[in-house]
Formats: structure tokens, C-alpha cells, sequence
């Protein structure tokens, strides 16, 4: 039995000198009895200084109590499965290691096999500490809107009692007449907004993004309301078809934030001297419902910016005011339901994007 023991160890030998994994045999002690090259390349001691201590001495300190009650439990004929500790290697640097191990009873030896793992752990803890950051980054940005949101609710409102104290009589120009109309009726637009807005933020981390049926022509219906002046000013053409498909579960705020940021895109983004032409229609595509918004503006070159419509303060066009973060909203807002977006677009030939909705 001892022989063909030894035969056995002598034709491992190859095996055991050529791994990149760190393997050793321990005894009952707490001494390693063999160890690979593998072993004392990674922790920088040599054969000598590894077999002079117990293992455990070279274990982080904070892991030497757990690993001495695992290494406890496998004396008792149990094998250990991937139990993770920490060493110390000669450089004072920390590794994590990941052990299998199994005890032979009548040898009484340990057979163990450790892979290193620390740039693993490091990526794991990384990730862990940017979505610690995420989320705090995220929990401010919930106080800001929140508090620009209520904030702005007072100046709306006196605005809007204004209208209340005008005396209509007085004013005989039919244009000044309108005019106030649609100040009014924007004034009125926002606050419903911020409103909705406020709701929306308060339930935020709360619960799941409250989903319904929502019927496109009602939420179009809505922001043109709000945004008639603008459309009529810029001489705005617009032509809609949603009888493929009239509704989808969906946020309605959401969907409401996607028709108001395209279709004032639309506008500021006309080509110069020509009026705006927009279209909005619906499809079913392999099951898949399609929202399909496209203009004949200045549109975008892909080949250039295409990677870049969606990113956050990405403008592609300096003349015009704004912060570059509409698309970037809408992207962030569809897809953080399910759904997405994307377009398709040439320099001076407009641009079309195509949302789909989560089945």
C-alpha cells in the first residue's frame, strides 16, 4: 500500500511542480508538509521560511480565527468548498485566496488547492463602492429635483393668480388677447408638470415606477397644450397616426417627457428658413410595440456624432441654447423601464427615432 502510495505521488510530481494554481499538502499541525513553486512565487517565502510556521501565520490577522474554526471543521472529515481568506505575502501586500480542501484521514495530510483571486475581490469591491457612490450621487439629485420642484411651485402659482386679477375688458387687441392666453395656458402647463413631477419623485425609491395603460394621443394632446405657442410661433407642421397602436403600460410621465423633448428638439433644430414638419405615428413590430417620431430638420451626422446623441451635455449645435441633456433623459427614462431608443438621421435630411416598448 505504502508503494503504490508513493508510485501515485512520484507520477503527480510533474503535475504538482507545473501548476499555476497554488497547491499544497499540509498535516494535521497546522505545517505544510509540500507546497508548488506556484505557491512560493505568489507569496514571496521560500520553502524553508513557508514549512518553518504554522500556515496560519501567514494568514491576514483578521482571518486567522475563521480560517483556524474552517480548518477545525475539516479535521473532522469535512472538505472545505471554496472558503475565501486572505495571507500576507513577504512584501506585506494582502492576497485573497479561494481554497478546496480535502483530509485524508489515514495519512493524516490535507490536500488543498487555492486559486488567487484579488484582482477579483478588487474588481468586486470597486463595483461595490461605485454603486455606494451611484447612489448617493442619485438620493442628492432626488433632493435637488425635489426642492427645485416644490421651490418653483410658488412663483407659478402667483403668476397664475395674476391672470385671475386681469380685466379682459380692457384689452381690445385680439392678438394681445391670445397672447395671454398661451402665457397662461404655459403657466398652467408647468405647474401641472411640476406637480406630476413631485409625485413622481416622492415615490421614487419607494416602489417601482407606477405603470398604466397610457393612451398616446392624450399625452400628445397634453403637451401640445402646453407648448401651442411655440408651435404656432414657429409655424410648426404636425401630422400624428396612432391606430396601429394606441396605448402601451408604460410611466405616462415618461412618455409625456419623450414627445416634449423631440418635439421642441424638432423646432430648434429646423432647418433654417423652413418651417418644422413632424411626424408621429405607431407600429407592432415581432410583437415589439414602436413609437416612431421623425422631422425634417437639420438632423445629425451618425458617422460623427452618432455615438454621442444620447451621452449627457453632448450639443451639436452652438447657435442654439440649451444644455444637452433632453435625449439624454429620455434615453435614461426609457431604458430604465425596459424599453429603448435609437435613430437614425442624415445632415440636413432630418432624423427619426424609433422607441420601443417593453413587451
Amino acid at each position: 500500500m505504502v508503494s503504490n502510495s508513493l508510485g501515485m505521488k512520484i507520477k503527480l510530481k510533474p503535475f504538482f511542480e507545473s501548476s499555476v494554481d497554488m497547491l499544497c499538502i499540509a498535516d494535521y499541525a497546522g505545517y505544510f508538509v509540500d507546497i508548488n513553486p506556484a505557491f512560493v512565487n505568489l507569496l514571496g517565502y521560500t520553502k524553508e521560511e513557508l514549512f518553518s510556521k504554522k500556515i496560519n501565520e501567514f494568514v491576514f490577522e483578521k482571518d486567522k480565527r475563521d480560517t483556524q474554526q474552517v480548518r477545525d471543521e475539516m479535521l473532522k472529515n469535512t472538505p472545505i468548498v471554496n472558503f475565501q481568506n486572505r495571507y500576507v505575502n513577504k512584501a506585506g501586500d494582502i492576497i485573497w485566496l479561494s481554497w478546496s480542501a480535502v483530509p485524508v484521514e489515514e495519512e493524516k495530510l490535507v490536500y488543498a488547492i487555492a486559486k488567487d483571486i484579488t484582482h477579483e475581490v478588487q474588481l468586486r469591491n470597486q463595483r461595490i463602492q461605485e454603486f455606494s457612490k451611484l447612489k448617493n450621487v442619485n438620493e442628492d439629485l432626488f433632493r435637488i429635483n425635489y426642492t427645485t420642484s416644490h421651490d418653483l411651485r410658488a412663483p407659478i402659482n402667483n403668476m397664475l393668480s395674476l391672470f385671475k386679477m386681469l380685466d379682459y375688458d380692457h384689452v381690445k387687441d385680439d392678438a394681445t388677447l391670445q397672447l395671454l392666453d398661451y402665457i397662461k395656458m404655459s403657466a398652467q402647463g408647468v405647474k401641472d408638470s411640476l406637480e406630476n413631477y413631485l409625485d413622481l419623485i416622492q415615490t421614487v425609491g419607494e416602489k417601482s415606477h407606477d405603470l398604466k395603460e397610457v393612451y398616446f394621443e392624450e399625452v400628445l394632446s397634453r403637451v401640445l397644450k402646453n407648448i401651442g405657442s411655440l408651435l404656432t410661433s414657429s409655424n410648426t407642421k404636425m401630422e400624428y397616426d396612432f391606430s396601429s397602436c394606441e396605448s402601451t403600460c408604460f410611466n405616462d410621465i415618461y412618455i409625456e417627457s419623450v414627445f416634449l423633448n423631440l418635439i421642441t428638439n424638432s423646432v430648434k433644430y429646423a432647418r433654417p428658413g423652413i418651417a418644422p414638419v413632424i411626424n408621429i405615428s405607431t407600429s407592432i413590430e415581432e410583437g415589439q410595440k414602436q413609437l416612431i417620431f421623425s422631422d425634417e430638420g437639420q438632423g445629425f451626422d451618425m458617422e460623427k456624432n452618432g455615438h454621442k446623441i444620447f451621452m449627457l451635455n453632448e450639443r451639436f449645435d452652438n447657435r442654439q441654447e440649451g444644455k444637452g441633456i433632453g435625449l439624454y433623459l429620455v434615453y435614461n427614462q426609457l431604458r430604465s423601464l425596459g424599453g429603448s431608443i435609437s435613430v437614425d438621421s442624415e445632415p440636413d435630411k432630418g432624423a427619426t427615432f424609433c422607441i420601443q416598448f417593453p413587451s
